[in-house]
């Protein structure tokens, strides 16, 4: 800890030890507003939506053990816990300090639940530059009653975004940024279900919502990238004019299909039924799906890559399907790509009941419910336009929690191509 640090622990007011006393009193508050004393039932009347909520957090959920308590309201502290009082200031302060300085950790509270629920607004998702992201309101630290004279001034923040039990305003503004306004936006805060969301919260602040890669793991994203690029390069040379509905400013989706098939594996995930629209299809179909180029360019010469199987006409290229099986460090995963129609996202339903009924056969197998979820995974992909436009898809989902047709959860992979 910095000497600066050092001496804000040893004056500051709102501390770890102090803050079970505020969250204790504005508990109290909300249980019977008569219960406090009357300049705390003021400052608490005056707190807007954004404090309550910013005081909720800071207070932990619901069902959480509390750690401490305010000395002489009759609760110890919990068992294999220090005892100490929970008011614990190094110089005495007066009501007035510490409510100014609680104003000012709801006020850094409430700007990092801002980014939380807006930062996604902000995240710079467009690497062609066409679209221009205005600054939100919420996410603007002066909304707050801050000031540029407040930057370097550290606050208490009760071990928020892991940046300890106090920062500086310019150190919760960087991480708040780096984490939710960066090149990945992250829309969570709608869940209902805490757990769900505290997990996201905690997989996503620890790293700031950076992934690190090893030198080998960035060389095999590096060999899918390219082997993705040059397919679509040959197609586009060798059958100019041909539809191929090229993967052409989407071949980051071929390494991510990788990574899901990989991670899904060492989870347990044994078989995967995949639907997409044309787009990229033909690039899936070769580099991920491991189809023969050789049978993908005899399609494109008007052949099939199996004559003995052609039965009438035949389908054109973009339509087709195929199953493999990929081994991913000794976890074989089985893939199967079910044959799509020109209706791009009719193919959900089919993929969901697909999954639905090899879990059955499963479960007929003697597999238990849960493991048999585990274990077969749908994967849809979807442009961005036809995800947020074709009805079909919000059918889909409306689906997912009927116990007929429950399959554990769909993973779903939208190619923005900045049209929609």
């Amino acid at each position: 800890m910095t000497q600066t640090a050092r001496d804000f622990e040893a004056s500051s007011y709102l501390t770890g030890a102090n803050a079970p006393f505020i969250v204790d009193l504005y508990e109290r508050y909300l249980a019977d507003p008569r219960s406090v004393a009357d300049d705390w039932r003021d400052f608490f009347d005056d707190l807007d939506e954004g404090a309550q909520a910013a005081l909720a957090d800071l207070s932990g959920p619901d069902w959480a053990p509390r750690a401490t308590r305010i000395v002489g309201n009759g609760e110890a502290a919990s068992a294999g816990q220090n005892r100490r009082p929970a008011i614990a200031p190094a110089a005495p302060a007066s009501d007035a300090e510490i409510r100014e300085a609680t104003r000012d950790s709801i006020r850094a509270l409430i700007l990092i639940r801002s980014y939380r629920v807006r930062g996604h607004l902000l995240a710079q998702l467009d690497p062609l530059g066409i679209e221009v992201r205005e600054d939100h309101p919420e996410l603007d630290y002066e909304t707050y009653g801050f000031t540029p004279r407040d930057l370097d001034r550290r606050i208490f923040i009760n071990n928020y975004l892991g940046l300890g039990d106090t920062a500086t305003l310019r150190e919760i503004i960087a991480r708040c940024k780096a984490t939710y306004a960066g090149t990945i936006g992250v829309e969570f805060m709608h869940i209902q279900d805490p757990d769900q969301k505290a997990w996201i919260q905690a997989r996503i602040e620890a790293i700031e919502n950076r992934t690190e890669f090893t030198t080998k793991g960035k060389k095999a994203i590096l060999g899918s990238l390219i082997q993705a690029e040059i397919f679509e390069k040959f197609l586009d040379k060798k059958h100019t004019g041909t539809k191929r509905f090229g993967l052409d400013g989407g071949e980051s989706t071929i390494p991510a299909l990788e990574q899901i098939i990989k991670r899904g594996g060492q989870l347990g995930v044994e078989e995967i039924v995949i639907g997409m629209p044309h787009r990229g299809r033909l690039n899936v179909l070769a580099n991920m799906m491991g189809k023969p180029y050789q049978a993908i360019f005899s399609e494109f010469q008007g052949a099939s890559a199996n004559p003995e199987d052609v039965q009438g006409s035949g389908d054109v290229k973009y339509h087709l399907g195929t199953s493999s099986d990929r081994d991913f460090d000794d976890n074989i995963v089985h893939l199967s790509l079910t044959a799509n129609p020109s209706h791009l996202e009719a193919v959900n339903p089919v993929v969901a009941g697909k999954v639905r009924a090899k879990q059955t056969q499963r479960t007929a197998r003697g597999a238990r419910i849960r493991s048999a979820r585990r274990q077969v995974m749908g994967l849809l992909l979807h442009g961005d336009a036809a995800f947020s436009g074709q009805g079909v898809v919000a059918e889909t989902l409306d689906l997912a929690e009927l116990n007929g047709y429950r399959t554990g959860g769909t993973i779903h992979f939208i190619v923005n191509n900045q049209i929609g």
